[in-house]
């Protein structure tokens, strides 16, 4: 069973023949979020992963193989490079992107002085468990909409009776290798479950194997040369700041997941995203961010070696840079079949923050603690499943964001000891008084 699965340390290594499938994992998982933004904003999906590939690998170096994550393409940019890309092109895009790596870069020299004690001063467990929630939850309408719909439910179209029939088979697969099986299958229940899940869409005539055979087996992305303007400048780099506030959610998930505390490594994680959406910016790739996808496999498998984040990152440079046959195959799958692995996914980054609630003996019979859970959970959960952003200018605030920082706001305002807590003590609140029992 999965809980007598042994867990594979952060700076553990497995043998290759190994390591090789366990990188391919992550890089599906990431695969259809990370080609999704390019496709929103008009730049280059085979980029994109490139891009990803070596945001991967410099992440990893610049924290020294400490942490263990993936970054993809970052969602909370959508709007503003769509805008750039449609009017001043893909170079300015490029250059902005390089400024708002700069924007990571001061952010995280400035922790690197003031250091990271405030975190655990602003970012209480009964603050950080519920942002974990939400953002498991927050984007449990994405996956229901990709298993149900096919991914279609935006544009109106109908239920997927043979959609649903794959996401239901890839969940179940996903779950049954994951908790019924020991040893090496149990840590790549996603891989069979989506390699289970394309088999029976190929049976169901889901998948178009036109591009594949029209892809060639080797080719290069088409680079763009940054341009800088500052109207693309001014409209794409402050969004930053939303993705510093993800990035720490990010963070705080990971250090639950693999049982420990990154807050002293904070500084060179944001260092090194900020350099990878540089990078990107100079190749005219797509912003990265910290992936809560790959976080949903590593929680799924408790493999948390940094060293398959290696293999992923390779993996995703290889077929991104230099293979578009691959690339064709793995952008045939179905979305029904990714749609029925974040099911699972998902649902665990969101399980991963209630078990932060229980290890920290969160005390829900203090009023704060209610309210400042109850709170961050109906905003970033409401929002984040409604699809509603809150417009400042030229941006939008996602409910991820907006329930982080509604969070720490009450967290700051809130006093320590409430009226209801004075009034009614724990254990003495109304059905909460304990029945004493004759002996």
């Amino acid at each position: 069973m999965a809980a007598d699965r042994p867990i594979i340390g952060v700076d553990e290594r497995v043998p290759v023949a190994k390591a090789i499938p366990l990188g391919i994992q992550h890089f599906m998982s990431m695969f259809g979020s990370t080609v999704l933004v390019p496709f929103l904003t008009g730049l280059s999906p085979s980029l994109a992963i490139m891009c990803s590939g070596i945001g991967t690998i410099l992440y990893l170096l610049v924290t020294r193989g400490k942490i263990p994550s993936y970054l993809g393409s970052s969602f909370a940019f959508i709007t503003p490079i769509a805008m750039v890309a449609s009017s001043q092109g893909v170079g300015a895009v490029g250059g902005a992107l390089i400024v708002t790596g700069l924007v990571y870069v001061a952010v995280a020299g400035i922790i690197k002085v003031a250091g990271t004690g405030w975190l655990d001063f602003i970012l209480p467990a009964p603050v950080v468990a519920p942002v974990i929630v939400v953002i498991g939850l927050g984007l449990s309408a994405t996956a229901v909409k990709m298993a149900f719909f096919n991914g279609g439910y935006d544009s109106g179209a109908p239920f997927s009776y043979e959609g649903f029939a794959v996401a239901a088979l890839t969940l179940a697969v996903s779950v049954v290798f994951s908790t019924c099986f020991k040893g090496f299958w149990s840590t790549i229940p996603v891989l069979v479950g989506v390699l289970v899940g394309y088999a029976a869409s190929c049976m169901l005539g889901l998948v178009d194997f036109q591009p594949i055979a029209e892809a060639a087996w080797i080719g290069l992305p088409t680079l763009t040369a940054p341009t800088f303007d500052l109207g693309a400048i001014i409209l794409i780099a402050p969004v930053a700041i939303v993705i510093i506030i993800e990035h720490i959610g990010h963070l705080l998930v990971v250090g639950e997941v693999v049982g420990k505390n990154y807050n002293d490594m904070l500084p060179r994680s944001l260092l090194g995203d900020g350099l990878s959406t540089m990078v990107s910016g100079f190749l005219g790739g797509t912003p990265t961010t910290t992936y809560a996808e790959n976080i949903g496999v590593m929680s799924a498998t408790r493999v948390y070696s940094t060293q398959i984040f290696w293999y992923a990152g390779g993996i995703a440079f290889i077929v991104g840079g230099f293979c578009p046959k691959i690339e064709a195959i793995i952008n045939s799958i179905p979305t029904s079949v990714m749609g029925g692995v974040s099911l699972l996914l998902f649902g665990l980054i969101a399980s991963n923050g209630l078990r932060m609630l229980v290890s920290n003996r969160v005390d829900f019979s203090k009023a704060r603690n209610l309210m400042l859970v109850s709170a961050i959970l109906v905003v970033g959960v409401g929002m984040e499943t409604a699809g509603i952003k809150i417009p400042v200018g030229a941006y939008e605030i996602p409910g991820m964001a907006t329930s982080a920082i509604v969070g720490v706001i009450l967290n700051l305002c809130l006093p320590k000891d409430t009226v209801a807590d004075k009034t009614y003590p724990a254990g003495e609140a109304g059905g909460d008084v304990p029945v004493k029992t004759q002996e």
